[in-house]
């Protein structure tokens, strides 16, 4: 077949940890927020939350949500994330207005936690990092389709029964439910809209996946597609252009 497109460098750059590493040395722990602060999806987070919920953030970056979740009461927050310089100026950060929440260091890919240690799985934006360097969303490669597969049953792992994932990206759902509507992981699937309430501005999506639920036929039938031969390759719709830190999340729209 046709050889794939290289993505941009400045894509690719993405998923390495020496640019995170960097880039958070620089900054330390100011707050970041690649899809937004946590007021444009509050109400619809909420409504999965219970408090005394144990909490884990993927990819936690210098993100504030961490921060703003323990400020709502829900105090049981583990953050993870693969830059050592991110977590050591987090946990610094964070020492003395919330000694409750929890840092470590690892990859999202092999999560060292036992078995459903958690009530819920959080992530914004950081599993997008697995899909920089696709070009193609019709067609996205087998190592991406891998590395997605990988992570989200270390996530179906960690969740203990009737625990819930929740995936916050700007990835469309044609796109990317059929990484999530997969039987293996045990978990049922929908998904909510958010925007900033101005009409024409882009919206981002809210996945939630329920460990021990069934997923519906329609999301069985989704998922078998990432199994099936590619199809002809097709232009993607060009998006809106959107300021630099959201800008390599929506463009990959996958």
């Amino acid at each position: 077949g046709m050889e794939r497109r290289r993505a941009p460098a400045a894509n690719r750059r993405y998923g390495q940890r020496r640019f995170w590493d960097a880039l958070y040395q620089q900054e330390g722990a100011e707050p970041r927020e690649w899809l937004g602060g946590l007021s444009r999806f509050l109400p619809q987070l909420e409504a999965e939350l219970r408090p005394g919920d144990r909490i884990l953030i993927l990819g936690c970056g210098n993100s504030a949500l961490s921060h703003d979740l323990h400020k709502l009461g829900y105090t049981d927050v583990t953050s993870i994330d693969f830059s050592p310089a991110c977590i050591a100026a987090m946990r610094a950060r964070h020492a003395h207005c919330c000694p409750s929440l929890r840092w470590a260091v690892m990859d999202i890919r092999a999560l060292t936690f036992p078995d459903a240690t958690f009530d819920v799985v959080l992530e914004k934006g950081t599993l997008d990092v697995l899909m920089v360097e696709e070009t193609d969303p019709w067609n996205v490669s087998p190592q991406a389709v891998a590395a997605m597969h990988r992570v989200l049953a270390e996530v179906s792992r960690v969740l203990c029964p009737g625990g819930c994932f929740i995936s916050i990206t700007f990835a469309q759902p044609h796109f990317r439910k059929p990484h999530y509507a997969q039987e293996a992981f045990g978990w049922s699937l929908r998904h909510v809209t958010c925007g900033d309430g101005d009409t024409g501005t882009f919206h981002y999506y809210l996945y939630i996946m329920r460990k021990g639920q069934p997923l519906d036929p329609s999301d069985v039938a989704l998922g078998r597609r990432l199994h099936q031969p590619p199809r002809p390759a097709a232009s993607p719709p060009t998006p809106a252009p959107l300021d630099d830190d959201e800008d390599y999340l929506f463009a990959i729209q996958l």
